[in-house]
């Protein structure tokens, strides 16, 4: 908390909280203010004495790290900028530090999908050639590299911190895409932030630069690629970050790139793999990148990621977060979309969950949007005074779970205790024949419903397959028209028997709303989606061809969402193979046998399935 200390004076008037630093005037011998950061209903509020952007001190440096990615001998030292007060050199003013780090601050590769993979490809079997982007144009970015976060966050108090990722811009070292130098880089900016590293004014040799106008608190935050480096830092365990609000995270390479054993391709971005986002932010020192793509891109990455399998191996086990979640000890307040299909929601619920596991408080936002939306502007506000001024504000007594329900505000959120909802329990359903059109879905499970198939055709969209009436490329299963809202909110699970006819398949799953609503959203009729490769049916590390004609058991997860499906709805589950906005695109042909009697859909319902059967109770 914020008291009494020295020469600062604490003073407490109702919802007002001033810092006010006393110092004597040599001409008048009267105490003059020195400027100090001002906080009103818990948030820090913009002081006059800060905003004079002409007066702010920006520069940049190296920061030396442990480790030399690059191999050339030498510890990397990454690019820094920062952006500070005057009254942090003039009047001694000590600040805390909101911090962000980014692969993408000097520019980026071509988004041509040439130089993507070709999704084309027959499973199980080698890949096409793909071949590199071209190099990315070095950018020198000096002093800054990012004026995000300052003209917020400066005139309220903090500083603002930005870094190059090792092997990006001004940084040295090799992109990794997840690899441990993402995570030890922001320690040392912390560290020296604190005292514990070192910092120059070149990237070789030059003079020292010290921090004393810092605190050594600091708080990290960012979204996407900048959401997951605030994560990778807080795993590593460093003292003095006390806070991350990673919006967006991706918090396993695994989870994005591939999905229960299959390859799968985040939306949007069909083809990209680990060694594409590798050559998307190779913008580092041109002298080292042959170094760097023999080395990181052309042996580990080729090496480990498997494009003919999609097994979880060590490699991707290395780039997934949620096994280092032990090291974090800041707080943390995840931001995510639950309509997000680039990196999809389950990212940050999944560590959610793990940090509860692990005795942990962590928070989390979420809205109805697709990528990127961090919490509101004041809510991070109370965060940041909370944890980095000591401000007691309450926020550690404030609801874990803030969820923009449908066709509110983002700065609207209803508040929860928990997510999933406390009240949410699971509802078995079942499937009925009639999937070429739409057979049944319901609690009621009746017996010799025998067996439907389906023939895959990647070139149709999984939006049209659903808005068919009648297809033989996908089953459809649909509960009766919703006479009240229903409340989903967790992970639904499916549960099946397959059989294909070749030896390997993709299988893809739809949970849907109908009628079918034309809207310019694609999505906007998807509750939920799910993919899984059958050859995994018994090991996430290990998948086997099948034998076709028989019958395997499967059970794997959907995204997991938080949604009120509106009356006058039915809900769908479709199951297909291939999905061409998602998955590999195998010759046509494929065929899948369901066996309805062995499959069932588990959906988490807030009320359970008391709440179930009256969304379906005739209107009276």
């Amino acid at each position: 908390m914020v008291r009494s200390s020295g020469r600062v004076l604490v003073v407490r008037s109702f919802s007002l909280l001033a810092c006010v630093a006393l110092a004597t005037s040599p001409a008048t011998g009267q105490a003059a203010e020195k400027a100090a950061p001002v906080f009103v209903d818990g948030q820090a509020q913009v002081v006059e004495a800060f905003k004079d952007k002409k007066a702010w001190l920006q520069y940049d440096l190296w920061v030396e790290t442990s480790f030399d990615s690059d191999g050339d001998g030498e510890p990397d030292r990454v690019h820094v900028d920062v952006t500070r007060q005057a009254q942090t050199e003039s009047e001694g003013l000590k600040v805390p530090v909101i911090y962000e780090t980014s692969p993408y601050f000097s520019g980026t590769g071509a988004s041509d999908s040439q130089y993507f993979w070709d999704p084309k490809q027959e499973l199980g079997e080698k890949p096409p050639k793909r071949h590199p982007m071209p190099p990315i144009a070095f950018e020198s970015k000096r002093p800054l590299m990012s004026r995000s976060l300052i003209d917020t966050w400066v005139p309220r108090g903090f500083a603002v911190v930005h870094s190059a990722s090792p092997g990006t811009g001004l940084s040295e070292g090799c992109p990794t895409v997840g690899g441990s130098n993402e995570a030890l880089a922001p320690k040392a900016v912390i560290d020296w932030l604190n005292g514990r590293a070192k910092g120059y004014t070149l990237p070789d040799g030059g003079d020292e630069v010290k921090a004393p106008w810092s605190t050594g608190m600091v708080a990290m935050t960012g979204t996407s690629y900048n959401g997951t480096l605030p994560l990778a830092a807080a795993t590593t365990g460093v003292d003095g970050l006390m806070l991350v609000i990673p919006d967006a995270p991706n918090t396993s390479y695994y989870h994005y790139y591939r999905s229960n054993g299959l390859v799968r391709h985040p939306g949007g971005y069909m083809g990209e793999d680990v060694d594409v986002l590798y050559d998307f932010i190779n913008s580092g020192d041109p002298e080292r990148r042959d170094w760097c793509n023999d080395h990181v891109r052309d042996r580990m990455m080729a090496e480990g990621f498997d494009r003919r399998h999609g097994d979880y191996n060590d490699f991707w086990a290395g780039r997934d977060y949620f096994n280092a979640l032990a090291g974090v000890k800041c707080a943390v307040f995840l931001s995510h979309g639950l309509s997000d299909w680039n990196v999809m929601p389950n990212h940050s619920i999944r560590i959610y969950e793990g940090l509860k596991a692990l005795g942990q408080q962590p928070a989390l936002y979420l809205h109805q949007g697709g990528h990127g939306g961090p919490p509101p502007r004041e809510t991070m506000n109370r965060w940041f005074s909370h944890y980095l001024y000591g401000v007691d504000n309450g926020v550690e007594q404030d609801p874990r779970v803030w969820i923009v329900r449908e066709g509110a505000k983002r700065d609207e959120p209803t508040p929860y205790a928990d997510y999933p909802n406390p009240a949410s329990a699971p509802v078995m359903l079942y499937l009925g024949a009639g999937g070429e059109t739409a057979g049944s879905l319901g609690v009621e499970k009746r017996d010799k419903q025998g067996k439907e198939e389906l023939v895959d055709d990647v070139s149709i969209a999984g939006a049209l397959l659903a808005n068919t009436e009648d297809s033989e490329n996908r089953l459809i299963y649909a509960t009766p028209t919703l006479t009240k809202p229903l409340h989903l909110s967790g992970t639904p699970r499916l549960t099946l028997r397959l059989a294909s006819n070749r030896p390997a398949a993709n299988l893809s799953v739809w949970l849907v709303t109908f009628p079918w609503t034309d809207s310019k959203d694609s999505d906007a009729n998807v509750i939920t989606r799910g993919w899984a490769d059958p050859q995994n049916h018994d090991s996430l590390t290990k998948g086997a061809p099948l034998t076709p004609g028989k019958f395997y058991d499967l059970s794997f997860e959907l995204v997991s969402d938080d949604q009120i499906v509106p009356e006058g709805k039915r809900i769908g589950l479709m199951i297909f193979s291939s999905d061409r906005d998602f998955t590999l695109w195998p010759p046509k042909g494929t065929k899948l046998t369901i066996d309805l009697d062995a499959t069932s859909l588990e959906l988490p319902i807030v009320g359970g399935p008391e709440a179930y059967g009256r969304a379906f109770e005739a209107t009276k």
